[in-house]
C-alpha cells in the first residue's frame, strides 16, 4: 500500500520534471536547437498540427534551423505559423526550404529568460511538493483507517521526503545549466 503510494508520489514528481524540460524548451538560447519550434501548429488541411509532423527541422548551422515541409503548399503555411508562434522568430524562404535565423539575444532579453527559466523552476517545485501532500495524506489516511502503525507512517513520510528532495535537487541542476546556457555570450 505504501509503495504503491510511494510509486504514484513518484510518477507526479516526474510529470512535473518532464513538464520543466518542455517549459525550458521552449525558452531559446540564441543557439539554433530544432526543440525551439516544438510548440508551434500549423494548419494543416484545417486541422492544427504539430511542425514536427509536417516537415523536418535540422540545424543548419549554429544560429539557423531549415525547416523542410513535406509538401510543398505547406511553405506559406508553415512560415505564417512560425511568425504567428509567440517565439519571436522571423523565418525567410528559399525555394522549398525555410531558413530561421536565431536573433542574437540582448543583456536584457537573457535577463527576462532567466526570469522565465526561474518562474518554470518555482512551478515544478510546486507541483513536487503538491505530489509529495498528496502523498503524505493519503498515508495520514491509512493512519486514521488503522491499516498502518504510526511507525510506518513517519518511515513513509521520511521515504516521500527524500523523494521530494531528490525531484527538487533536479529541479535545481536544470535551473543552474539553463541559466548557464542562457547568460553565455
Amino acid at each position: 500500500m505504501i509503495e504503491d503510494i510511494k510509486k504514484e508520489a513518484e510518477k507526479k514528481m516526474n510529470k512535473g520534471i518532464e513538464s520543466l524540460h518542455s517549459a525550458f524548451n521552449k525558452i531559446r538560447t540564441g543557439r539554433a536547437h530544432p526543440s525551439i519550434l516544438d510548440s508551434v501548429m500549423v494548419s494543416y488541411y484545417g486541422q492544427p498540427t504539430p511542425l514536427k509532423q509536417v516537415a523536418g527541422v535540422t540545424v543548419e548551422d549554429n544560429r539557423t534551423l531549415a525547416v523542410s515541409p513535406w509538401e510543398k503548399n505547406l511553405v506559406p503555411t508553415i512560415e505564417k505559423a512560425i511568425m504567428s508562434s509567440d517565439l519571436g522568430l522571423n523565418p525567410t524562404t528559399s525555394g522549398d526550404v525555410i531558413r530561421v535565423p536565431m536573433p542574437m539575444l540582448t543583456e536584457e532579453t537573457r535577463r527576462e529568460m532567466v526570469k522565465q527559466a526561474k518562474a518554470d523552476a518555482e512551478h515544478a517545485r510546486v507541483s513536487i511538493r503538491n505530489a509529495r501532500r498528496d502523498a503524505n495524506s493519503m498515508v495520514k489516511d491509512l493512519l486514521k483507517e488503522k491499516e498502518i502503525t504510526e511507525d510506518e507512517e513517519r518511515r513513509a513520510e521520511d521515504e516521500i521526503q527524500k523523494l521530494t528532495d531528490k525531484f527538487t535537487a533536479e529541479v535545481d541542476k536544470l535551473l543552474k545549466s539553463k541559466e548557464e546556457d542562457l547568460m553565455a555570450v
